[in-house]
């Protein structure tokens, strides 16, 4: 391998690539770790890509894998490019030191977007910031929406999450020639990010690959089979073929993209509805990745910092108009949201008695959010005294309504919050010294293990990025928590249920609400 200040080149299983040096930071984009996922690999799992003789390029971003674009009420917040191309099993890296003998810590991030959208190239996720401080970061692009989540009777599950594993075994091997560590991996991610990290340090064949995790709004868990199949049977009602892959693969793959998007358009994380979603598969998935890290033993040794926003569920309600819609719903928007959370009445009344100021849809939100990522996080921590450390971003974006939504402090934790990409979702004035902090933690996090506070203990102690210097609570909102330990659960009602049952009331008041507010979507 030779590396010098013009062209870095390093070489690895499959050929050289040659970066660039950029503000000192060595950068390698577009790098191959599987082969183009199409023609016959097109709803496989990957394969090695083709190696390749010579020196290849890595100054620019490989192609992002097929997806639709956001909606127009999420355009304005969220940065997405396209970049054309059938190799999108590439990934990223950025390294202060590209040479075998530095054995630097390695951060490898998983980006969000529902499994639908999102990639690397974002500029958010500028993994310069990391190297700067004595990281190696490596940003992966994955297979999205149907192409890598989709259910079908001739292909395996899940290809999307074998993206992400064979991305991880390539660093495993290959990080070493850049300056990292292969012994010192922390997998991190965001959103569907961070779910499927939770998925992968669940999974038996990454055991050994990981030493630490980051899960930033996203808890450990599975999609329903069903749930799943039922995206895919829409999309072929709607394509007029069979729900198969063989079938799927004959589609052109804008029209894929445009059924996907028209499907899909009632899913949200607060209101449900047909997704995509990792699945139990027996093989990857054996079972509930939450069950097998809370109860099974599973990733014993890795050490987990997990977060949350403190208003997540804003990002979601408050494009187009959805929280003033739902506020107008009123207690139609509860009993939907208590089908949504499979709760009885007493966890809505114990929302009221806490925030007896809140609006409807601030109650629906938050129960919603906190049943979803809070409770399970609160799960896992508690499985994991000593070696699990939470925090809470409470910043408000500057913009209208928003507050601490879901996703707005990547731009804190990259430290890019500079960037007209970040100020989409935080507007002009984000605190630099929030950025210095947030972003350090993470950094201190990837390096030793410790980010800065308490481990998590019986004292439940959070630490609160928030406007001023950072503080660590014990137990912020853990009344809410205690809410869903103590209320009975109402099981969800088959699907034969009889109309008049209590569960199918709020079942069907929920499927009333996402048609009532879908057109808002679009």
């Amino acid at each position: 391998m030779t590396a010098d200040r013009t062209d870095p080149v390093v070489r690895t299983p499959h050929g050289a690539v040659r970066g660039r040096y950029e503000r000192g930071i060595a950068v390698f984009r577009g790098i191959p770790y599987a082969a183009p996922p199409f023609g016959p690999l097109r709803f496989r799992p990957p394969r090695p890509p083709e190696p390749w003789d010579g020196v290849r390029d890595a100054g620019a971003f490989g192609p992002t894998a097929p997806k639709p674009p956001y909606s127009e009420a999420f355009a304005p917040y969220l940065s997405d490019p396209v970049i054309a191309g059938d190799d999108c099993l590439n990934l990223n890296v950025w390294t202060p030191e590209p040479g075998p003998g530095a054995r630097l810590p390695v951060l490898v991030w998983l980006h969000g977007g529902a499994l639908t959208r999102g990639s690397s190239a974002v500029p958010v996720y500028d993994g310069s910031t990391f190297a700067r401080d004595g990281v190696v970061c490596v940003s992966v692009n994955y297979r999205l929406g149907v192409e890598g989540y989709g259910l079908f009777p001739d292909a395996p599950p899940n290809p999307g999450l074998r993206d992400q594993l064979a991305a991880l075994r390539w660093v495993h091997e290959t990080i070493e020639a850049f300056g990292g560590d292969p012994g010192r991996i922390t997998l991190c991610g965001q959103s569907a990010g961070a779910i499927s990290a939770g998925a992968l340090l669940a999974a038996p064949q990454t055991q050994g690959l990981i030493r630490r995790a980051v899960l930033q709004s996203g808890p450990p868990e599975v999609s329903d089979r069903d749930k799943v199949r039922r995206m895919v049977r829409r999309m072929a009602a709607r394509l007029k073929i069979p729900a198969t892959a063989e079938a799927f693969a004959a589609v052109d793959r804008d029209l894929l993209l445009r059924t996907q998007a028209e499907v899909g358009r009632l899913s949200s994380p607060v209101l449900g509805g047909p997704a995509f979603g990792i699945v139990v598969d027996g093989d990857l998935v054996p079972r509930d990745p939450l069950k097998a890290l809370t109860e099974g033993g599973a990733a014993r040794g890795v050490e987990l910092l997990m977060g949350w926003t403190r208003d997540e569920y804003r990002l979601w309600l408050v494009p187009g108009g959805l929280l003033e819609r739902i506020d107008r719903l009123g207690a139609f928007a509860l009993a939907g949201a208590m089908a949504r959370c499979h709760a009885g009445h007493e966890v809505p009344r114990g929302y009221r008695a806490l925030h007896p100021d809140a609006g409807t849809a601030e109650i629906v939100g938050q129960m919603v959010t906190d049943h979803l990522l809070r409770v399970p996080l609160h799960r896992l921590a508690d499985a994991r005294p000593g070696t699990a450390y939470l925090y809470e971003f409470g910043w408000p974006s500057r913009l209208p309504g928003l507050g601490a939504c879901h996703a707005l402090e990547l731009g804190f934790v990259f430290d890019t919050g500079d960037l007209p990409e970040a100020k989409r979702l935080a507007g002009e004035g984000a605190p630099q010294e929030l950025c210095d902090a947030m972003h350090a933690a993470w950094v201190r996090f990837v390096t030793s293990g410790d980010p800065g506070w308490p481990a998590w203990d019986a004292t439940h102690p959070v630490r609160i990025f928030e406007e001023g210097v950072p503080r660590t609570a014990h137990g912020p909102r853990d009344a809410e928590v205690d809410l869903w330990a103590t209320a009975p659960a109402v099981p969800e009602p088959p699907r034969t249920a009889v109309p008049r049952a209590p569960g199918a009331e709020l079942a069907a008041a929920m499927r009333r609400l996402r048609r009532s507010v879908s057109t808002l979507r679009r």
